[in-house]
């Protein structure tokens, strides 16, 4: 069975996008808020996505994802700009349970076996992006590429066993997943993927529940969840508007 992460995007301190209830009635744009919700829906683990962060190279919402960590008992693993060996400490010190990074890996390696040997692989996750058919991984403070799949292989050399796959394309109605780009991925590496982007409902999760098999273990979902594409959902929002008691405690 796959793990669903749902997925919060931090910009300017607050949640790029919010839960409406199908009453009209729009959830709480503060993250640390949002995060309660997900786990009171029993979300088992979080990704967070650091907007401002990958805009500007750095880390810049740290403050918000940490009061995050603090206010929720599941795992939080956080994407963005962690571009030096710093942030990454910094990160993994202070209760951040993992991180994706791409751009480390292409412009300073020496950055990334040094995470390693301190925090684990297991504490580092490569992410590889491929919308809009990016056939490369481009540092923006550099002008060193390299193909996702070389990117990928390399990763596994330094030990790291998980990828962050995201690939999606545009149909006449909405964003899905690259299902056969997906596939082909996972049956070519030996490491364990979470795939990302597109997925807009149940058909979706099931058919990538097929590549389960091949490593596909878990998918991070965003604008579907908020969006209420899932039937559970109308009762979770039934319960919450009712004030019943949830699911999991926090």
């Amino acid at each position: 069975m796959l793990l669903v992460i749902p997925s919060i995007e931090i910009k300017n301190g607050q949640c790029a996008h919010s839960i409406v209830s199908p009453q009209g009635y729009s959830y709480s744009c503060d993250p640390v808020e949002m995060a309660i919700i997900w786990r009171k829906e029993n979300a088992k683990s979080l990704h967070v996505t650091d907007c401002d962060g990958s805009a500007l190279g750095r880390p810049v919402n740290f403050d918000v994802i940490l009061k995050m960590v603090k206010k929720v008992d599941i795992p939080i693993e956080v994407g963005g700009e962690f571009c030096t060996y710093a942030d990454v400490e910094r990160a993994l010190t202070n209760g951040i349970y993992r991180i994706v990074i791409g751009t480390l890996l292409v412009t300073t390696p020496d950055d990334v076996r040094r995470a390693i040997d301190k925090f684990g692989a297991s504490k580092i996750v490569i992410g590889v992006d491929m919308q809009h058919y990016r056939k490369t991984f481009t540092s923006s403070s550099s002008s060193a590429t390299e193909s996702a799949r070389s990117l990928i292989r390399r990763a596994a050399q330094f030990g790291i066993r998980r990828v962050l796959y995201t690939d999606r394309m545009e149909t006449p109605a909405e964003y899905q997943p690259r299902f056969d780009a997906i596939k082909e991925i996972a049956e070519t590496i030996d490491m364990k993927m979470t795939v990302s982007g597109g997925i807009g409902g149940l058909s979706d999760l099931q058919r990538l529940q097929e590549f389960e098999p091949l490593g596909v273990d878990s998918v991070i979902i965003g604008r579907a969840l908020y969006e209420n594409k899932f039937s559970c959902q109308g009762l979770w929002r039934l319960c919450e508007a009712g004030n019943f008691p949830y699911t999991a405690k926090v």
